[in-house]
């Protein structure tokens, strides 16, 4: 070998060696994430689980979508393969009440600095974001809906109105607000009351079953006015669509976060919920979808122009969704709904 190769191949093998020492070791089990897939779940990914691994040397492999039959099945069968899932509110305390997830062990995670709104015995918060009334600005150009009640006026605000279809919790409160129900008597739901509501304009409701086909709905037109996932309509704006959009009575619920009871790696899964729900991955989270941030000191750490687009700005008429009612009530509730829906 040359004295010229020699001395090339010398500080190559010093850069390697100071790469492999400065790279993490991945420790010999990953931990699985379980959540909704599509743009969430990609930030989630680069948010949370590539500087958890960055961190930690902990892999994080992502499954989905979120699956409670799935769930419960692995549970009851005691072979769980996820460790960490994010479900919505009310599947988290009704699996809580039915033991199927574990205890946060709050000596990782830090409680102090949750919102305690989305801190519970078994169960953190992934993120929260609010429904709100969104409108294709380009179809009002008159008067602009802003409260609820202007979703059901068919003659001052014609046309198409969209609700999503897979989430009573929400519509049926939306139903009773612009009936004329004061927020703060809402629970126990009159669902009589609600159903009669949404009678009124059944005709004309187009339903989304995903964020990207309601952004589609109000973008096209074909749905210019009705109900939104804030982060969503953000997101939306951004791409130039005249997007309007009313915080009155904005109604707040959270995903959360939960380990399933038999976890096989499950004080790994507890060192996840804890880096998840860091200042600083909320504050990355929130600045790429637009949803809240369950951390409370995550806001310090964001841009002034992006915490303002956030629910937890717009608490004045905010409405947080009664999850442990909707935990005591979702089958009962669920079977006249899609009943409903089918008709």
């Amino acid at each position: 070998m040359s004295s010229r190769s020699t001395s090339f191949i010398t500080p190559l093998i010093a850069v390697c060696a100071a790469a492999f020492a400065a790279a993490p070791v991945l420790a010999a089990d990953p931990i699985v994430f379980t959540s909704w897939g599509g743009t969430t779940q990609s930030s989630q990914q680069k948010s949370w689980a590539q500087p958890f691994t960055q961190a930690t040397g902990i892999n994080v492999l992502m499954d989905g979508p979120t699956d409670y039959g799935k769930l419960k099945a692995m549970v009851d069968s005691g072979n769980v393969n996820w460790d960490v899932v994010d479900v919505e509110g009310d599947f988290a305390y009704a699996a809580q009440k039915a033991g199927l997830i574990e205890p946060i062990d709050y000596s990782v995670v830090n409680k102090g600095e949750l919102d305690p709104r989305f801190a519970s015995a078994s169960a953190v918060g992934s993120f929260y974001y609010s429904f709100v009334l969104g409108y294709n600005k380009a179809k009002y150009t008159a008067a602009q809906p802003s409260a609820w009640a202007d979703v059901f006026d068919t003659k001052r605000f014609p046309g198409k109105r969209t609700f999503y279809k897979w989430s009573a919790p929400g519509v049926l409160e939306i139903a009773l607000l612009a009936d004329g129900v004061p927020q703060n008597k809402l629970y126990p739901l009159d669902l009589d009351r609600a159903f009669r509501k949404l009678d009124t304009i059944k005709s004309d409701i187009v339903w989304w079953s995903g964020g990207a086909q309601s952004q589609q709905l109000l973008a096209s037109g074909e749905a210019p006015i009705g109900m939104f996932w804030n982060g969503r309509l953000h997101a939306l704006e951004q791409t130039g669509v005249p997007v309007g959009i009313s915080w009155s009575q904005n109604l707040t619920a959270a995903d959360m976060l939960v380990i399933p009871k038999g976890a096989k790696h499950k004080a790994e899964a507890m060192k996840y919920l804890a880096a998840a729900t860091s200042a600083q991955a909320q504050a990355d989270f929130a600045t790429a979808t637009g949803y809240a941030p369950v951390n409370v000191k995550s806001a310090a750490l964001m841009s002034p122009s992006v915490a303002k687009t956030l629910p937890d700005q717009y608490k004045t008429s905010q409405i947080n969704l009664d999850m442990k009612y909707w935990a005591e009530h979702r089958d009962e509730i669920a079977e006249r709904w899609y009943a409903w829906q089918s008709k």
